[in-house]
């Protein structure tokens, strides 16, 4: 289907006789009356037309598949005097307004022209279309919409919480739903006919397209997405192509009036949007996209069931922190209303549930843990998670967040960047450092936020919604970039400047030789050389002959294990690097380094080494060798 049809044209093209006839009879008996601004001409004797130019369309919507639209028209005007003391004539141009209405399912051949008045201004219609005809729909109307859909075709379900069923409401609606394979490569998962026609599908057994008849008002879904999908998404699928029926034939008609032999509308796997400029399809995908889980959990009936699960979940898992039961509830609301995890998790959001940002997420392969945060805190963009990749990136080549890097005051842990506080930082059984509990309740009090965007070059049409979909199962590639935002979060300065003062004392009674320097720098570090050799991963005969003599040439990887080990702040680690004759190169194996050494130096090397092995790159000490 095309993509920009335009109403306005085909008004033009089709009706110019008649709107024409319309103006210049109006002016003929109405001449008298006319604000023309005229500057030779005193009294009107009359007024020939020569051209008129069709400036905008105004299009109402109506139901079934009537509309009435105004048109506005420029008309270019000779105007005679009256008076045959002056032979005079001037011309001009006048705008007019035209009300019409039709109905597209017979063609618009009932064309009617009520009424022409002087243009004033251009009227506000109740239910507006585009001029592709698609309803113009804002965001905040997008509940009242569904609500409506709801009202007309599926009532019982804004008395009660119930999973609407595609089969009672596209029988309700007068569709039919067929289960058959559309393309080969599964790229388009659903489709609507609006017209009788012949059509094409794969066909498995003969492995190509072959030929069938297809009548109106059929929907058809591919049977791989139950398997390739699951079912939530597949009655997604269906409710979709009921929206494109109540919502899209008029703009379907358009393309018919240009294109007879358009019949259906497909909907991709994957779609774009070039150059972030939305066609007439674009904006009925969104509409489709938007409206579809608000007709599956109308709002007042989800708010309902939430609550009750909510408290389901609280008395059987005996809590009353609202994080501890959302992944829970989530789960059981995706059941009941038979819809997907992520659609019944944006859900929450929309009724006003922030704790479901931080909730199935999964970053690096590895899951994170429920977290939430003060409401208005994030926008659907941002995040308080973000990958190893991206955050030793980000560290390298932003200056504020390389700032705050090198003076080591937040840590990477669990996939955030938290203030290094014994408040929102523990160890747990095994010693590793991970969030308190206090952490994973007030998010915005610690941790610092990144702004999301879809990879360059991957195209998705899930549009804002799509940030909230970092499951196990996503596909969506995101790139994650320290936000201005963090501005307000950084209001740190005496404690960073306590904190840097402390170590600076240490740092500058540090020797010149390396040596001297790891010497004491394990006193500081109150580590004995047999507990060093453990954390550092490495031989204590090695760490006695680099404490006693001076070595001709120590590795830069000897020295990340030892400041690894002894979990020494940035300052202190950048002392032992430059007594070691060492620097940092750009390479992906460095800037890694350089990111454990200001950002994860609170970690053990196991775990440094289990974020090195997860990209690709060589882990130090003793797995190096046995790599």
């Amino acid at each position: 289907m095309a993509g920009n049809r335009s109403f306005k044209d085909y008004v033009t093209d089709r009706f110019y006789n008649e709107l024409f006839t319309a103006i210049q009879s109006y002016t003929a008996d109405n001449y008298d009356d006319l604000d023309l601004r005229l500057y030779r001409v005193r009294n009107i004797g009359g007024i020939e037309m020569s051209d008129i130019e069709v400036k905008f369309v105004s299009v109402n919507d109506l139901p079934d598949m009537k509309i009435d639209f105004d048109v506005a028209v420029e008309a270019e005007l000779e105007v005679r005097e009256s008076d045959y003391h002056y032979d005079e004539s001037e011309n001009c141009r006048q705008w007019f307004m035209l009300k019409c209405s039709g109905d597209l399912d017979c063609n618009l051949d009932d064309f009617t022209i009520s009424s022409v008045t002087e243009y004033t201004s251009k009227n506000k219609q109740s239910k507006p279309m585009s001029d592709s005809l698609v309803p113009i729909i804002n965001k905040e109307q997008l509940e009242s919409v569904a609500t409506d859909f709801l009202r007309r075709n599926y009532p019982e379900a804004l008395k009660t919480p119930m999973a609407v069923e595609p089969q009672v409401l596209t029988e309700k609606m007068g569709l039919t739903v067929e289960m058959r394979e559309i393309t080969k490569d599964f790229s388009t998962f659903g489709q609507i006919y609006f017209h009788d026609c012949d059509a094409e599908f794969y066909n498995k057994n003969s492995d190509e397209m072959l030929q069938t008849h297809v009548d109106a008002s059929t929907i058809f879904v591919d049977p791989k997405a139950y398997f390739l999908r699951n079912l939530g998404s597949v009655n997604n699928t269906i409710v979709h192509e009921c929206v494109h029926w109540d919502k899209h034939r008029k703009a379907f008609e358009l393309e018919r009036l240009y294109n007879s032999s358009a019949s259906k509308i497909k909907c991709q796997v994957v779609g774009g949007i070039k150059d972030n400029i939305r066609d007439a399809t674009d904006w009925m995908e969104w509409q489709a996209n938007a409206l579809a889980p608000r007709i599956q959990m109308p709002l007042v009936m989800f708010k309902t069931k939430a609550f009750e699960f909510i408290k389901q979940f609280r008395a059987e898992l005996g809590t009353s922190e609202l994080i501890d039961v959302m992944e829970p509830v989530i789960d059981a609301l995706a059941t009941f209303f038979c819809v997907s995890r992520l659609a019944a998790k944006i859900r929450m959001i929309d009724a006003g549930y922030e704790e479901a940002i931080g909730t199935f997420t999964y970053i690096d392969g590895h899951y994170v843990k429920p977290h939430r945060f003060k409401k208005g805190t994030l926008q659907r963009n941002q995040t308080f998670s973000i990958g190893v990749i991206d955050a030793a990136i980000e560290s390298m080549i932003n200056p504020q967040l390389s700032s705050i890097g090198a003076d080591g005051i937040y840590q990477y842990v669990d996939s955030h960047f938290v203030l290094n506080n014994q408040k929102y930082l523990t160890q747990d059984a095994n010693g590793l450092i991970v969030l308190t509990n206090y952490v994973l309740n007030h998010m915005d009090e610690c941790c610092l936020i990144f702004d999301l965007s879809v990879k360059a070059g991957y195209r998705e049409k899930y549009h804002s919604e799509c940030y909230l979909n970092r499951d196990a199962a996503s596909s969506i590639v995101f790139e994650a970039h320290f936000s201005s935002e963090n501005e307000d979060n950084l209001n740190h300065t005496e404690m960073i400047k306590q904190y840097n003062a402390d170590l600076l004392s240490v740092a500058r009674k540090l020797p010149m030789n390396f040596s001297g320097a790891l010497d004491a720098l394990i006193e500081w570090s109150e580590m004995t050389e047999e507990e060093l050799a453990e954390a550092a991963e490495m031989s204590e005969k090695t760490i006695q002959r680099l404490r006693n003599n001076e070595p001709d040439n120590v590795t830069i990887e000897t020295v990340v294990q030892l400041c690894i080990g002894m979990k020494l702040p940035p300052m202190l680690s950048n002392c032992l690097l430059r007594v070691s004759g060492k620097s940092f190169m750009m390479t992906e194996q460095h800037l890694m380094y350089q990111f454990l050494l200001n950002s994860c130096y609170t970690k053990t090397i196991y775990e440094c080494n289990d974020m090195l092995v997860s990209q690709d790159l060589k882990p130090l000490g003793k797995q190096n060798r046995v790599a």
